[in-house]
């Protein structure tokens, strides 16, 4: 199973790009983990937001390789613990598809993109920077493949 981060966004602070860096180095070498930022839409003055968004959404989705489970992060989404993260990448490496998780612009996901979603999670109800985001999904996911690879987790 391969695992693409598929963001939008490109000039992050300098301590997100390293923390993802870091988090990146430990995750289960078998994810074959990638980061694809992309560079969010112009946004003109007057330009609405929802054109931001299409153009954003246009772009994510051609970054997606056919045939991968498409799962985005929206405040909107289910709320996982660590643990049911842990079990979700079970499921999906069982699935055998490789696996695009995305986080949208500054204005979120195009309805479009949306609709394509094979499964639409959350980090927190409460909205995140997405450099922010970015790099809690990565820890998350260092965290979920430590117990995958039988690492003790003081909340399990």
């Amino acid at each position: 199973m391969r695992i693409r981060l598929i963001a939008v966004g490109q000039r992050l602070p300098s301590w997100i790009d390293a923390g993802c860096a870091e988090y990146v180095k430990r995750l289960p070498r078998e994810w074959n983990f990638e980061l694809i930022a992309l560079k969010a839409a112009a946004r003109p003055e007057g330009k609405p937001a929802a054109a931001a968004m299409q153009a954003e959404g246009r772009a994510i989705a051609a970054a997606i390789p056919p045939g991968s489970r498409r799962v985005l992060l929206d405040e909107r989404g289910r709320q996982l613990t660590t643990a049911q993260l842990t079990g979700r990448l079970t499921h999906w490496q069982q699935d055998g598809r490789d696996v695009a998780l995305v986080v949208g612009g500054a204005d979120g996901l195009d309805p479009e993109l949306r609709n394509m979603a094979d499964e639409t999670l959350a980090l927190s109800q409460m909205t995140l920077p997405h450099g922010l985001a970015r790099l809690l999904l990565v820890e998350q996911l260092y965290r979920a493949g430590s117990l995958l690879q039988g690492h003790p987790y003081h909340r399990v």
